[in-house]
């Protein structure tokens, strides 16, 4: 996998964080074309994992190592620090970037809404019930852990709302496509040259 980008500054960053819990090594280039190689151990997250690089076109790179003999709330929730934390140093200054954006997804009987806000302000909201608590082995609770802890570590606002839907797999997939659309039209670059926002910073 080749990180860069075209751009005069290449919107790239590695993370390596490690505790007694997991073990995790990232890197992503937003600019990049959706090219991905995650592993997790956790079938039903790498495949979640894999749909958001593919639709956002951020190229990543993840290998988690966790106490999964435990359960899987750790790998979820450190993998969602590190995404999070990964797309914030990317970003460095956030000069040119849209920094919000919104969509409404379909997944056949699904149908989700996803709003963001690059804004520095970490805000999470999540109006998201399944039909049923697991998805194979993965519990449907951790599509909100993973969207929390990436949401507090990128220090953006990000909001999600089931519309409809009875189908927890089609539930769970359509707020990771919605997710990565947003992230695609919220990380792109303007003409502006400026920072978006008339405080001058976020």
């Amino acid at each position: 996998m080749t990180f860069g980008s075209k751009k005069k500054i290449a919107r790239v960053s590695k993370i390596k964080r490690k505790t007694y819990e997991t073990d995790i090594d990232l890197e992503i280039n937003i600019d990049g074309t959706g090219e991905n190689s995650i592993l997790t151990n956790i079938g039903f997250f790498d495949h979640m994992l894999s749909t958001l690089s593919k639709h956002s076109n951020v190229d990543m790179k993840l290998r988690c190592t966790g106490d999964l003999e435990v359960d899987y709330h750790h790998s979820v929730e450190d993998v969602g620090i590190v995404v999070g934390e990964a797309l914030l140093k990317a970003l460095g200054d956030k000069v040119g970037i849209k920094r919000f954006s919104n969509a409404i997804l379909p997944m056949d009987d699904a149908l989700v809404l996803c709003a963001i806000d690059i804004s520095g302000r970490p805000y999470f909201s999540y109006d998201v019930e399944f039909d049923s608590k697991i998805i194979g082995k993965f519990n449907t609770e951790l599509v909100e852990v993973f969207f929390n802890s990436l949401a507090m570590n990128l220090k953006a606002n990000l909001h999600f709302k089931k519309i409809s839907g009875f189908n927890s797999h089609h539930i769970a997939e359509a707020c990771f496509k919605s997710f990565a659309i947003c992230l695609k039209d919220a990380v792109a670059l303007t003409n502006s040259g400026s920072i978006p926002s008339v405080k001058g910073s976020i």
